[in-house]
């Protein structure tokens, strides 16, 4: 598949741009995605949340009561969860939620969700550019001129593009990535891919590989 190359006022440049039917022609793996979507959002989990337990509270231990002839348990401390104030019974305790994936099904993964763009006309190339200093206003002129500026979009460069990536952090439906930290979750979580057009070779090297 073929997409024509636009400049940054939203023309065709005449170049048009070949897609890898190795990466973006592949049948869609659904499951791959849910894993890796799963443990992406696993990772992004503090895992700090802390309950105290009878062993952490300062109660009394002393007897509440004589243990036998009440008619009830016997009670040997207030730190039991029976008690108000007492310890928590099987609260959360920091852990750590990832969990490991294999590399070559993050890389289906990957691969499964880029085709899915393509096949929804959901991907965009630009030529390359870059901005003379942070501007928001620039980046937003660029997208409104590719007919994005309503849209959830995530812009790809091919390398890190320190202006590109200040411009266009401050706005809440758009996102800026390099090509090769490229995840899962970010291209499915965009409503449209932007690739700059020396992006869409670093992503088909990396993941033909």
């Amino acid at each position: 598949m073929e997409l024509n190359v636009l400049n940054i006022q939203g023309a065709e440049t005449g170049r048009k741009i070949s897609f890898s039917d190795d990466v973006f022609g592949v049948e869609p793996n659904d499951h791959a995605i849910y894993l890796d979507v799963k443990q992406y959002l696993a990772n992004q989990r503090q895992g700090t949340h802390a309950a105290k337990a009878r062993a952490d509270v300062a109660r009394t231990t002393k007897k509440l009561k004589r243990q036998k002839g009440t008619g009830g348990a016997r009670a040997g401390s207030m730190k039991s969860p029976l008690f108000k104030g007492g310890g928590r019974a099987h609260g959360p305790q920091p852990r750590n939620y990832g969990f490991k994936l294999n590399k070559k099904l993050k890389q289906v993964a990957r691969i499964s969700a880029l085709a899915y763009k393509l096949k929804n006309n959901e991907v965009t190339v630009v030529e390359d550019f870059d901005l003379a200093a942070p501007k928001t206003k620039e980046f937003m002129t660029i997208l409104n001129n590719l007919n994005l500026g309503a849209a959830k979009t995530l812009m790809v460069t091919s390398e890190q593009k320190p202006n590109i990536y200040l411009s266009g952090r401050n706005l809440p439906k758009s996102g800026v990535m390099v090509a090769n930290e490229l995840n899962t979750y970010q291209i499915l979580n965009a409503g449209n891919l932007v690739l700059s057009e020396n992006s869409v070779k670093i992503i088909q090297d990396l993941l033909s590989k």
